[in-house]
């Protein structure tokens, strides 16, 4: 029969022993000095050398050229107490678990009184002496603490808080730990050498991941691979199909997937998992170990070559690449979640749903409010910002998911909620169909104004001989632009899809000029052509404002923040987009006001609906008419404000006197408050305050 490697391989000196130098060095220093105490405990895991380093000192003491840290090995004591010797009549070794009575430990007691018979001192060696009953202890008390100068005792275990206070306090304690990976694979490597046997370098960390830093472990798995190693030796698909580990290829396709947040790879993988045959639980305890030297990779680069990550070296490349993809917070909430859910699935009847679920929770950060999930969000939105990828999906996606809510979004449903300028603005904006009946029935003053569409009263004619308003000049044909409706975009991005950024471009706005910020408080976006942002505002003054280079150019700043590329900006009327169907060039929408300017645009008439009608004669019902009225000059328009009519004159009737035909009517009355807020909101861009 086959010797088992562990006890092949044991050491048979200090020297020998592997992992264990704050142990071996010490006991080294006191054997040459000759400072021996009369009672050792040896603690620390199971395998790691214990009841070994126990035996080595009994052979170092008992040397006839001892007490010496190296003992001969020729010698009768040395011999004896060999790995494979028979063994010393002067060396007791008792298995506490079977005698830990108190009359196994009189009996001790009583033996020990004797004399060496052939070595210089009689060793006691107590292993798991934490199955040692208190009773046997208090037998064993008063020897331990006043031994004859020839006994030695040493007790071995693993769990060094079980042992009786008083005698772990009359003993030298030296705590043995568990073997590290890099110390345990330059002793495999030798056990193979001796063996003759060929194993693939990627097995190694495999064996050393089953054994647990347990050098009995370690060699036990080893044995067990070479006992089934073909002609060609202990392959690495041989051994994960024996020891039962996941494939690599599995884990990194899993890693992969997470790392793109690729839902359907993600579950694809756990079918594959499932399909092979690989229990859930183990490969969530791979995941997780994958996670940690990922982890480490990324905090400390050098991980792979001081030891702390054990890979093969195409596998350290691999896992190097991944690590720099996924972000330290984000490693850290996987491998939470990964350690939580393995304690749940201990018991539960489906470990493959329980998998499924703890994926889903890692690539959904978002249906958690902890600081974990936010920090993932934050560290997926640099790194989609850092890639020039958009930080919020298209409209096609839906909403995003990345950007956090904020308190306005967390408020009760029943609290009350006003409507934004821009958004009244946008629902104000007349259909072009309705456009075209207010151009053709002389009703573009209405338009200019912006008024709500709603009820409309009978619209007045033009009177005989009144000229109709020529409309806004177009660009030439070979340089109109096209209409808002043909989709130009750049780079795949038209009107729609910058929408869903605008409230970004703002922000950053913002921080550039609170002034043109203001401004844009009531413009939205009308249509992208090309390079060209084309926004529209219903206030004309502030159409001219927005229209300013240094607004322009604040404007197209943010955009290539926020969207990247370059950008230009210009800013029309509603009405001209309305009635022509196509966005005007940039020196339309900068006319200024006055001369023929003026002419451009007859729908600016000041008349004051309160004041009564002036003249002899009363054109059809709802209309008055003048006989100088083309004679009398028109009055000097202000610079930088504009008069409109009140909210309560319905659309087309704006430039037209009040209906003088019923005496004794009177204005419909308006909230002096309500107007003056909605005067600051549409044409100063102001904003309500809560």
């Amino acid at each position: 029969m086959a010797l088992a490697l562990y006890r092949k391989y044991r050491p048979a000196t200090f020297a020998e022993v592997v992992g264990q130098e704050h142990v071996t060095e010490p006991l080294r220093t006191a054997l040459a000095s000759g400072r021996i105490n009369h009672a050792y405990l040896f603690s620390g895991p199971r395998g790691c050398g214990k009841t070994s380093s126990a035996r080595i000192m009994a052979r170092s003491l008992n040397c006839v050229e001892g007490p010496t840290p190296d003992p001969c090995g020729k010698c009768g004591p040395c011999e004896a107490l060999a790995p494979e010797g028979p063994g010393s009549v002067d060396v007791t070794e008792l298995d506490a678990a079977s005698h830990g009575g108190v009359d196994d430990a009189r009996e001790l007691r009583d033996r020990a009184f004797y004399a060496p018979a052939e070595s210089r001192y009689r060793v006691f060696i107590i292993d798991e002496a934490h199955m040692v009953t208190p009773q046997g202890f208090n037998a064993l008390l008063k020897i331990v603490e006043e031994p004859p100068e020839h006994l030695i005792f040493i007790f071995a275990t693993t769990e060094p808080d079980k042992v009786l206070t008083t005698i772990r306090s009359r003993t030298h304690h030296y705590p043995f730990r568990l073997i590290p990976p890099k110390a345990m694979r330059e002793l495999l490597e030798r056990n193979v050498a001796a063996e003759g046997i060929p194993v693939e370098p990627a097995v190694y960390p495999l064996v050393i991941r089953a054994g647990g830093g347990s050098a009995r472990d370690t060699q036990s798995v080893l044995d067990q691979l070479l006992a089934g190693a073909g002609p060609e030796g202990v392959t690495y698909e041989r051994a994960v199909a024996l020891l039962g580990v996941t494939d690599s290829a599995l884990i990194d396709s899993m890693v992969d997937a997470l790392a793109a947040d690729d839902a359907k790879n993600v579950f694809g993988t756990i079918d594959r998992l499932s399909e092979a045959g690989h229990d859930p639980r183990r490969f969530a305890a791979d995941l997780l170990d994958r996670l940690r030297d990922l982890l480490l990779l990324r905090s400390v680069p050098e991980a792979a070559t001081n030891g702390m990550v054990s890979a093969p070296e195409e596998q350290l490349e691999r896992m190097v690449e991944q690590a720099q993809r996924l972000s330290p917070g984000t490693l850290t909430r996987y491998a939470e979640i990964l350690h939580n859910g393995l304690l749940k699935m201990r018991g539960a009847t489906s470990p493959r749903l329980v998998l499924e679920l703890l994926c889903s929770r890692m690539l959904l950060p978002e249906v958690s409010d902890d600081e974990a999930s936010m920090l993932q969000r934050l560290e997926r939105l640099e790194r989609r910002i850092a890639t020039g990828a958009p930080a919020v999906p298209s409209a096609q996606g839906g909403a995003s998911a990345e950007s956090p809510r904020t308190p306005q979004s967390r408020q009760s449903p029943t609290r009350p909620t006003f409507e934004r300028p821009s958004q009244r603005a946008s629902r104000e904006q007349p259909s072009p169909d309705v456009a075209e009946r207010q151009q053709q029935g002389g009703a573009a003053g209405a338009a200019d104004t912006g008024a709500p569409t709603g009820p409309r009263r009978p619209t007045p004619t033009a009177p005989p001989g009144a000229s109709a308003p020529s409309p806004t000049p177009s660009a030439p044909t070979g340089s109109a632009q096209p209409p808002a409706s043909s989709g130009a975009q750049q780079g795949g991005l038209d009107a729609a899809g910058l929408r869903q950024h605008w409230p970004q471009v703002l922000a950053v706005v913002r921080t550039m000029s609170r002034s043109t910020e203001a401004l844009l408080t009531g413009a939205s976006i009308h249509s992208v052509e090309g390079n060209t942002v084309v926004l529209t505002h219903p206030a004309q003054p502030l159409v001219r404002r927005l229209s300013e280079q240094r607004n322009t150019e604040c404007i197209a700043r943010a955009l290539t923040q926020v969207v990247s590329g370059e950008w230009t900006v210009r800013c029309v009327h509603p009405s001209a987009v309305a009635a022509t169907g196509q966005t005007p060039p940039a020196a339309a929408a900068q006319q200024p006001a006055g001369g023929a300017g003026r002419q451009q645009q007859p729908q600016r008439t000041y008349q004051r609906p309160s004041r009564p009608a002036q003249g002899p004669a009363e054109g059809p019902r709802g209309q008055s008419v003048t006989s100088a009225e083309s004679d009398i000059p028109l009055p000097p328009e202000p610079e930088d404000e504009e008069y409109h009519p009140p909210e309560d004159v319905e659309e087309g009737t704006a430039s037209a006197e009040p209906d003088s035909s019923e005496e004794g009517s009177e204005p419909e009355p308006v909230d002096p408050e309500i107007r003056a807020q909605r005067l600051l909101t549409e044409h100063l861009g102001a904003r309500r305050i809560d």
